[in-house]
């Protein structure tokens, strides 16, 4: 077992039914951990499948890290269909886990509404590998997607606005913005979550608009052909770019 100076993480290598691998987590959060966190069975009936997203692979679960969410990396589009369901092998660096949990390290750190990484891992097994995360849980938080009905006006469309600009001004370029992704706690304080692929970026781009478009196209697919979003997402672009006015792009 090693710390990382770097990254101020602690890994363990390990092995077990499902092959050999390796978990990185927090030592601050948990003194000692294991793969089986990354197991639901681990967790019995404080376990239980988190209802928007995830591809069905996600869980509330309640351990000794308190209140969290674990989930499992699946693929989709077409690798999924022909039930493709490991990553290739291409290197512990390239681990998607890893990546993710390493990145919201870092945006913690820096003061962003994230979920705390606590662990995260692989399975390598031949020429691929499975990986799962487990990350805090917000409480009292729902998901955008949860006010596209009678209580469309009452979400916090500008707090959405600001949050993301926020994001962006710091550089990260959200690969899956949608609004499932976008959290709202009990004080009305939005979070992102699932940072899969997410990159940081030196400047501006195109890639923010990019990302705009996604949480639109996303809030109108859950609205299946409402059209009641689309006044909260122009407040909620109104207040992106007055948040962001000014900043060189």
């Amino acid at each position: 077992m090693e710390v990382s100076a770097a990254a101020a993480e602690r890994h363990q290598p390990f092995r077990d039914v499902r092959g050999a691998g390796l978990i990185v987590f927090d030592p601050v959060r948990l003194r000692q951990a294991g793969p089986e966190l990354l197991d639901p069975a681990h967790y019995g009936s404080a376990a239980s499948p988190v209802g928007e997203g995830g591809r069905g692979a996600a869980w509330f679960v309640r351990g000794d890290a308190g209140d969290a969410v674990l989930r499992h990396y699946r693929r989709g589009g077409l690798a999924a269909r022909v039930g493709l369901r490991r990553y290739a092998w291409l290197g512990e660096s390239r681990v998607r886990s890893l990546a993710e949990f390493r990145l919201l390290s870092q945006l913690h750190g820096e003061g962003l509404p994230v979920p705390a990484p606590l662990v995260a891992g692989y399975w390598r097994r031949g020429w691929g590998y499975d990986a799962a995360i487990l990350v805090e849980r917000i409480a009292g938080a729902k998901a955008l997607s949860r006010w596209l009905g009678p209580d469309v006006d009452q979400a916090p469309w500008e707090a959405v606005g600001e949050t993301v600009a926020r994001f962006h001004l710091a550089g990260l370029d959200h690969a899956d913005l949608n609004a499932d992704n976008v959290l709202v706690d009990a004080n009305g304080q939005p979070w992102l979550i699932d940072f899969d692929r997410c990159l940081r970026r030196r400047s501006g781009g195109a890639w923010r608009e990019r990302n705009l478009r996604r949480l639109a196209r996303s809030l109108a697919k859950l609205s299946r052909g409402g059209s009641q979003w689309q006044t909260g997402f122009a407040r909620l672009q109104r207040a992106y770019a007055e948040a962001i006015k000014g900043v060189p792009a």
